[in-house]
């Protein structure tokens, strides 16, 4: 079994964590400073990339060197794409409906609520997901069949994601299929394409990581990730603003919820 520092680990901890607050914090005082705290959703991408690059360089001398840099490769890939997308499609905006409503409800302040109820759940949930990183950092042991695996599964689902996602922005950027469903490329096949995207976008960092010991250990880390997009706050959420939409039932007849498969025919 590969050997694996777990103190070197352990003390990289504190400092990732530490990085998080700060981002986070920054992040914080420019959503006050715009009145719009959907701001964190495109720090949501840059948290990840701020865990590879200090678990990097914490990890140097510790983890495979080869593995290290692959894991650090596709996160801040993935992450960066997906900030600059969320960064360039709020930009102008007002504040997410979806953050006015929650923040509707603030008993007093709103800023003070929304570290509560956004902030500090959203940096948990980012730093138990960025486990998988993190471990993968410090693992030893030569790059594997697993792990070349796991970025065939990154890069299927980094296709789906930014093709999903730039589809979409071209189809509500046109005037006439407003209030319409989008059922054309990658949505002819999936009625979330960015979302599993995600999804394998994961899976695929998390066979990286258990490629080596104790890679393996960290399964829940993508288990909730997956399970948030699939079950919780990705398509569910999107589905039920979507429902009331003209044509959106005829769509869910004819389309895979989340894993890509041919159109369903229509009963004759």
């Amino acid at each position: 079994m590969p050997f694996f520092n777990f103190g070197a680990f352990a003390a990289s901890l504190p400092w990732t964590a530490a990085a998080l607050l700060v981002l986070l914090a920054a992040t914080f005082a420019l959503g006050v400073a715009q009145r719009r705290h959907s701001v964190i959703d495109t720090a949501w991408g840059l948290g990840f990339v701020v865990v590879a690059v200090v678990s990097w360089m914490l990890s140097s001398g510790h983890g495979d060197a080869g593995r290290r840099t692959l894991m650090l490769v596709l996160t801040a890939l993935w992450g960066l794409r997906l900030a600059g997308f969320i960064g360039w499609r709020a930009r102008g905006g007002e504040e997410d409906p979806r953050y006015e409503k929650m923040l509707s409800a603030a008993p007093g302040s709103r800023n003070t609520y929304a570290i509560r109820r956004v902030y500090l759940p959203q940096a948990v949930v980012l730093f138990f997901v960025s486990l998988t990183i993190q471990v993968a950092m410090f693992s030893t042991g030569a790059v594997g069949w697993l792990a070349w695996l796991g970025v065939a599964a990154w890069a299927v689902g980094l296709f789906f994601e930014a093709v999903g996602d730039w589809q979409l922005a071209r189809f509500k950027a046109d005037p006439a299929r407003k209030g319409t469903v989008l059922n054309t490329g990658l949505w002819r096949y999936t009625r979330h394409p960015n979302y599993f995207g995600d999804a394998a976008v994961w899976a695929g960092l998390f066979l990286v990581a258990a490629d080596s010991w104790p890679g393996v250990l960290t399964v829940l880390s993508p288990a909730l990730m997956i399970w948030a997009l699939a079950g919780r706050t990705g398509k569910p959420l999107t589905e039920q603003r979507m429902n009331e939409r003209p044509g959106y039932r005829e769509y869910i007849e004819a389309t895979s919820g989340f894993f890509p498969l041919p159109p369903r025919r229509k009963a004759s």
